[in-house]
């Protein structure tokens, strides 16, 4: 019986063995493949199976996004936005972003289109932002809905248009986004741009008090004792 068991562990190991060397990529397929070089990045990003390492992390990443891979070069631009392994960089940031973006990368998109809004490695380029919110927006990206809603709202990089911020802000609000519920609300009470509706703009403000913010449990009070 011992000599069975000796025989099934050493199979095992020589079964183990042999699976592991047709699964593991070797070092030139490695170098070749972005989507493995991406996949290394992750890896080491997150911490899976071996100790979390975003320097390691960045250096797959760069890899991969050296050979146009479009999530690499999204998460390589958002490290370099944050200083993660790397040294924060907006510069580097937005050329790897605008990479990613130009591959319809909803997440470059968005960050791009925030960073020509507040002029982060960029000069500041109110249309150029609007440009880049606006396909995210299309990709139904929430945070991209409210602040393209935000920038009709107040003209910043195109013409005012209430309308479209309001229709900005529903999409954005039907994704449960607070802040577009929550300027929905003010935009009804207030009857800025639309007629003035408190019974709809208790509606929002109930729903941004649902969402944990305080500022809308307010306003929603305030408006129970009005009515």
């Amino acid at each position: 019986m011992i000599k069975n068991l000796i025989g099934i562990i050493l199979f095992l190991s020589i079964a183990t063995t042999a699976i592991s060397e047709t699964i593991a990529p070797s070092p030139a397929e490695i170098q070749g493949s972005a989507e493995m070089q991406f996949l290394l990045g992750v890896t080491y990003y997150n911490g899976e199976g071996v100790r979390q390492d975003y320097a390691k992390a960045a250096g797959w990443y760069e890899k991969a996004a050296a050979q146009d891979h479009a999530g690499a070069q999204f998460n390589l631009g958002v490290m370099y936005h944050r200083g993660e392994g790397v040294r924060q960089d907006y510069a580097k940031a937005a050329e790897w972003l605008e990479k990613a973006a130009a591959q319809d990368s909803a997440g470059a998109q968005l960050l791009l289109g925030m960073m020509y809004h507040n002029g982060e490695g960029v000069r500041q380029d109110y249309a150029k932002a609007a440009e880049w919110l606006e396909k995210a927006a299309a990709q139904d990206v929430a945070g991209a809905q409210f602040a393209l809603g935000r920038m009709y709202r107040f003209g910043e990089g195109v013409r005012q248009d209430y309308a479209k911020a309001i229709e900005w802000y529903k999409k954005a609000a039907a994704q449960d986004s607070a802040g577009a519920q929550f300027a929905l609300g003010v935009m009804y009470y207030y009857g800025e741009g639309v007629r003035q509706n408190l019974a709809t703009a208790k509606e929002w403000f109930g729903k941004v008090c649902d969402n944990g913010l305080q500022i809308g449990c307010d306003y929603y009070r305030n408006l129970n004792t009005k009515q």
